[in-house]
């Protein structure tokens, strides 16, 4: 693999003092269409049990993945949802969402899991929400014969000669991504040519180069997208995270949960929550 750069997540703390590691580009646009990268590990219920009480965002999509435990998602759309280990929830919240992420009760032995931000390009900003979860959707796999599985989270993935076609679809920045996890001494390639953008969030184990560099987890490498992607694990195995896109190339304003296009949208999102334009999540 041909690495362009390599980013290093840092520990921050979000919601009612939840722990994370967190790789982020707000100014730049290295990641361009992905903003964020949140990773949420710990089988300490202190980091995490106060989750993410309700909060609004627009402009953005989030997009979350479970691996260990779970959340209750609520959202002034009616939306209420247990995503559980393996389940993937997107939200293009568009002109507006307000939504609450809180620990489900069989959280207790440990919660691992992501949340990513996408930017979503000015023509789409202020257009209706859209929500979708695949709690009763199965996530397609993929197996090679060199220890490799691909779990194709959104788009079409082309991987050991098949096609997967994830239950979501049509994310901003033509936004593909994927679950790969690597046996010991695993191996894969993937062809992504037909992106402009690469990257890989390692969270598990190690990778090794050909010249025998080993990448750890918690960091996210930004690859040379028209290179064949030749991917080989330590005896530790690894776990990754695959995403590709189409860069949006605009500018950004970003100020917490609002991703605008000028400062004056900016102050016309928080006009609109502050004056109850968002809505609110219904009572259960």
């Amino acid at each position: 693999m041909n690495i362009i750069s390599q980013h290093k997540a840092h520990r921050t703390m979000d919601g009612d003092g939840v722990n994370i590691s967190r790789v982020a580009d707000f100014t730049h646009r290295h990641f361009d269409p992905f903003l964020m990268i949140d990773e949420l590990k710990s089988d300490d219920k202190a980091d995490y049990i106060g989750g993410f009480p309700p909060h609004p965002h627009r402009g953005i999509e989030t997009f979350s993945y479970i691996l260990k435990g779970g959340m209750e998602h609520k959202d002034q759309l009616g939306n209420v949802k247990a995503i559980q280990a393996g389940d993937v929830q997107w939200m293009s919240t568009g002109s507006g969402v307000i939504h609450s992420e809180m620990p489900l009760a069989d959280s207790d032995a440990g919660l691992h899991g992501f949340q990513i931000w996408l930017n979503m390009p000015a023509s789409e900003k202020m257009r209706p929400a859209r929500y979708q979860d695949t709690t009763n959707t199965p996530i397609p796999e993929i197996s090679n014969s060199h220890g490799a599985k691909l779990r194709a989270l959104a788009g079409n993935w082309n991987f050991a000669g098949q096609t997967a076609a994830a239950p979501i679809q049509e994310l901003a920045g033509k936004a593909e991504i994927a679950d790969l996890v690597l046996d010991a001494n695993g191996s894969a390639e993937l062809t992504l040519k037909q992106h402009q953008f690469v990257g890989i969030y390692l969270y598990a184990g190690q990778l090794t180069s050909d010249t025998g560099q080993i990448y750890n987890p918690q960091q996210l490498l930004l690859l040379d997208a028209k290179a064949a992607l030749r991917l080989t694990a330590t005896i530790e195995g690894a776990g990754m995270l695959l995403f590709a896109g189409t860069p949006i190339k605009e500018d950004i304003v970003h100020m917490g949960p609002f991703v605008m296009n000028s400062q004056a949208e900016i102050r016309q999102a928080i006009d609109d929550y502050q004056n109850g334009r968002f809505g609110d999540i219904p009572s259960t």
